[in-house]
């Protein structure tokens, strides 16, 4: 095992793009790590530059304490899992697993042994002999986990390998790889773009955006406390309603103007965000779960309600996935700036989840309702979270 740092670790090709900017993140000796972003982030980079497949530009990387920034792969006792599972067709499944051993030159009972103690703990013990092509698509990429763990590396890189798979393989072996993970105890990073993947699997989570860490934390806190309008856009499923106002003034106390929508805040909102107080004529940009609103039982039209007609409903089953046309107040699209673009494609659409019970039809004029305490606040110019 080992602990994994990187020290303002930069990626810059012949062209000058530059793929991951001055990196600081330190990844804990026998810490699950998950490394989530769009397309294009940087995390594949960094996770390459681990392993030794991509060379460093600048900034030192250190693997147990070493130097590694000129070792060569072999040398570092990595472990890579890919996305296309990369296993030899006309090898068995014993060995695909034990070919790594093979090559390093390792006694044949000593492979044997290492083989069988994975695959009984893989569940592939029955399959031993069977060759890639008679496996379904899970089985195939436990081989690939297998050919892994059987070298007890100081690590283990994954590099989005459940993206082939369908939604229900998916979700198994999300559980399967974070049991292994914790039964070994071996230092891991993976690497996804999907970041309910992210958000189950990982100790921890490092969002990046364009080459920059954008946060790390825990999943939870990167949920309830987002640091910038970044994170908060892309983690989250359906994705955080983003609406463009200012902070300004409504019956004597501090208020978000949405719009024609007025969202007082109270002292538990300003509790949390006590910058707020001092912040009228302020341009901000509010967030809100679509998990927090829920809908009007009273006066729909009541003052601080959020008023639209209902576009469409996606049935959940327990929830509804409620998409509304807002009367007034600009919706900033998060996938817009999940991608990175220009915050003037607003739109006036925001998505709510609902109780599945409720009857909610297409065409129906709704209302719906926000503790001010669940609103995120974000600075409309530098996009970073508003808290003390």
């Amino acid at each position: 095992m080992a602990e994994i740092v990187f020290d303002r670790v930069t990626k810059r090709y012949d062209d000058g793009q530059i793929a991951v900017n001055a990196l600081d993140l330190t990844i804990a000796d026998g810490e699950f790590l998950v490394l989530v972003g769009p397309s294009g982030c940087g995390k594949s980079t960094a996770l390459r530059m681990i392993a030794g497949l991509e060379e460093i530009s600048d900034g030192e990387l250190r693997i147990d304490g070493d130097l590694a920034n000129d070792l060569a792969p072999r040398e570092r006792n990595i472990a890579m899992v890919f996305q296309s599972y990369a296993l030899y067709p006309h090898l068995t499944v014993a060995e695909n697993i034990g070919f790594g051993l093979k090559v390093r030159g390792a006694d044949k009972a000593e492979i044997d042994r290492k083989v069988r103690e994975t695959a009984e703990l893989l569940e592939l013990g029955d399959y031993l002999g069977r060759k890639p092509g008679k496996l379904s698509g899970g089985q195939r990429q436990r081989v690939a986990m297998g050919r892994a763990l059987v070298r007890s590396p100081k690590a283990y890189l994954m590099d989005e390998p459940l993206s082939n798979l369908d939604a229900r393989l998916r979700g198994q072996m999300r559980a399967e790889i974070a049991r292994l993970q914790k039964m070994t105890g071996v230092t891991t990073i993976y690497v996804t773009h999907d970041q309910v993947e992210a958000m189950t699997m990982g100790d921890r989570v490092a969002v990046m955006n364009k080459g920059v860490l954008q946060q790390l934390a825990e999943p939870r806190r990167l949920y309830d406390v987002p640091a910038n309008l970044f994170v908060a856009g892309f983690i989250g499923s359906p994705p955080m309603n983003l609406l463009a106002g200012t902070v300004g003034r409504a019956d004597g106390g501090p208020a978000l103007l949405l719009g024609q929508v007025v969202v007082p805040l109270d002292a538990a909102a300003l509790a949390e965000r006590p910058a707020l107080a001092s912040s009228d004529g302020r341009a901000v940009v509010a967030g809100i779960r679509p998990e927090a609103l829920q809908i009007a039982e009273d006066d729909p039209a009541a003052p601080g309600r959020l008023c639209g007609r209902v576009a469409f409903v996606e049935d959940l089953g327990a929830s509804l996935l409620v998409h509304v046309d807002l009367d007034a107040g600009a919706v900033v699209a998060s996938d817009v700036t999940s991608e990175g673009d220009e915050m003037s494609s607003a739109r006036t659409r925001l998505r709510a989840v609902l109780d599945g019970t409720l009857a909610v039809k297409s065409g129906q004029r709704i209302g719906l309702t926000v503790e001010a305490a669940r609103v995120h606040v974000f600075d409309a110019k530098t996009e970073a979270a508003i808290r003390s």
